[in-house]
């Protein structure tokens, strides 16, 4: 094995080794320097070599998700890992097996472990495996567990993993398999429905009433309440509030499941608008790809016909004539860019209205809710107060029945005292309510106004493309005409 132990410490593949390879190993001449200049986008890097770097540990490859081919033989990786992200992975030399690897190959290293080799069952498509020259080789059954935990696995080390290997390896490693796949099914159901959990939770972050089809907000009203727990240890407070509970919870239930309604409704719109855009936009292009494309067979037999031209004052007429069409092609693109910039404000337009009114609809909706909850907590709080004046009363003349802890006493020194905690439990309680209409009005607000910018913005790069595009070709065709007088006139 090539290794440079006495003379290159350890080393992990990281963002400057990484930077230094797919330059060394990019395109060279003046597309290396123009990749250079444009900076190196590694999801486009396709094959990567790394060996004899001395690696001790695979790492900040998860950007290369296109990645087919990756080398990493004659290193001294100890463990295969970090090669999750890269599913297109084809060829893996001293680890070639991510995704759809096919192959990997992680020869000459110093993986010991043979559960290196259960970490490659992930990679449904690995066919071909090459461990040679790892100490993990020398294992008794190295051969059998491999052909066990990779049951897919065609070649190992770049031999055929015969029949009979096969068979010894189901039969060893039947009861120890049949485990491992039971677990292996079980997290896999996990993270299904982790990710259907974030799927939803994400449409609701969408439609901005997130956490809001339950009781988190009223539980986020009392977290922060420090009287709240004393508080609710009077006579009679349980019951206020499981009534006061249940009462949020339902008009946070009709928010939430507006918002996902009215999400809807902003989507379609949304698409609606970009469908009608594309639509226009395309038949546009058409328009002008006809009448440039007439163009250009008209040029090419005007430019054949003045090529052959041997008299001037006709060479000059068709010049002039040539001429005269190339401005005349100039302005009817320009007029049919015109008519899709005037085409595509009249449907951005619609569009700002219609989003316009949505939200507003849906924003004055959910004010009318919050509304609803300030009230609801300003009847909790007046309920409040009278259950607590009256312990308090209670409290003063020795007829509480009820034993309340000392810290609940405390309240009861005077009636200041009570009716200010119960007071600054108001306060927290209608600014929860207060933030949580706020974060939403503003998240909504905000996202309407990065879209129709974004909108308006794309539209302006549009046009200046298109503008540059015509001018472009029409300074070509000019140029070629003046190309040809010049060679007559020599």
């Amino acid at each position: 094995m090539n290794r440079l132990f006495d003379t290159a410490a350890p080393s992990v593949i990281d963002e400057k080794m990484l930077r230094k390879a797919v330059q060394e190993q990019g395109p060279q001449g003046q597309a290396g320097r123009l990749a250079k200049e444009e900076g190196i986008q590694y999801n486009e890097v396709i094959q990567l070599c790394l060996e004899l770097r001395n690696i001790l540990k695979i790492g900040h490859l998860w950007e290369f998700t296109s990645l087919t081919k990756l080398q990493l033989n004659n290193n001294i990786i100890e463990k295969i890992q970090g090669l999750e992200k890269l599913t297109n992975l084809v060829w893996l030399e001293n680890m070639d097996a991510l995704g759809n690897l096919q192959i990997v190959s992680v020869g000459n290293n110093l993986i010991s472990q043979l559960d290196n080799v259960i970490y490659l069952r992930k990679f449904k498509e690995l066919h071909t495996l090459n461990l040679a020259g790892n100490p993990i080789c020398q294992e008794e059954n190295y051969k059998i567990f491999v052909a066990a935990y990779l049951s897919d696995l065609v070649y190992l080390d770049y031999r055929l993993l015969d029949e009979q290997t096969r068979e010894k390896a189901c039969v060893e490693y039947q009861y120890a398999l049949e485990e491992m796949r039971l677990n292996e099914l079980q997290e896999q159901k996990e993270i299904e429905a982790q990710k259907i959990t974030e799927q939803e939770l994400q449409l609701h972050k969408d439609a901005f009433v997130e956490l809001l089809n339950g009781p988190h907000l009223f539980d986020s009203m009392f977290a922060d309440d420090a009287d709240a727990p004393k508080l609710a240890c009077l006579p009679g407070v349980t019951t206020l509030l499981e009534s006061y509970k249940t009462q949020l919870v339902a008009l946070c239930m009709q928010m939430f499941e507006a918002g996902l309604t009215q999400h809807a409704r902003r989507q379609n719109e949304v698409e609606s608008f970009f469908s009608c855009s594309r639509e226009a936009e395309a038949d546009n292009q058409q328009r002008a790809a006809q009448i440039a494309a007439d163009f250009e067979r008209s040029r090419r037999q005007v430019m054949a016909e003045m090529q052959k031209a041997t008299d001037t004052k006709l060479l000059e007429a068709q010049a002039s004539k040539y001429s005269d069409e190339i401005s005349q092609l100039c302005d009817t693109l320009m007029t049919l860019e015109l008519q899709l910039v005037d085409q595509l404000e009249d449907v951005i337009k619609d569009f700002e209205r219609n989003i316009s009114d949505l939200v507003g609809g849906f924003t004055e909706y959910v004010q009318g809710i919050f509304a609803q909850c300030r009230d609801l907590e300003n009847h909790h709080h007046e309920k409040l107060l009278e259950i607590a004046v009256a312990t308090l009363d209670r409290v003063a003349k020795n007829e509480l029945e009820e034993d309340l802890p000392d810290d609940v006493r405390m309240l009861f020194v005077d009636k200041d005292t009570l009716i200010n905690a119960v007071s600054a439990s108001h306060d927290t309680h209608l600014l929860k309510i207060d933030n949580r209409e706020d974060e939403l009005m503003m998240r909504i607000n905000s996202w309407m106004s990065a879209l129709i910018k974004s909108i308006q913005d794309e539209e302006v790069k549009r046009n200046r493309k298109r503008i540059s595009e015509i001018h472009n070709y029409v300074d070509f065709v000019k140029d070629q005409l003046e190309e040809i007088l010049l060679e007559e006139h020599q």
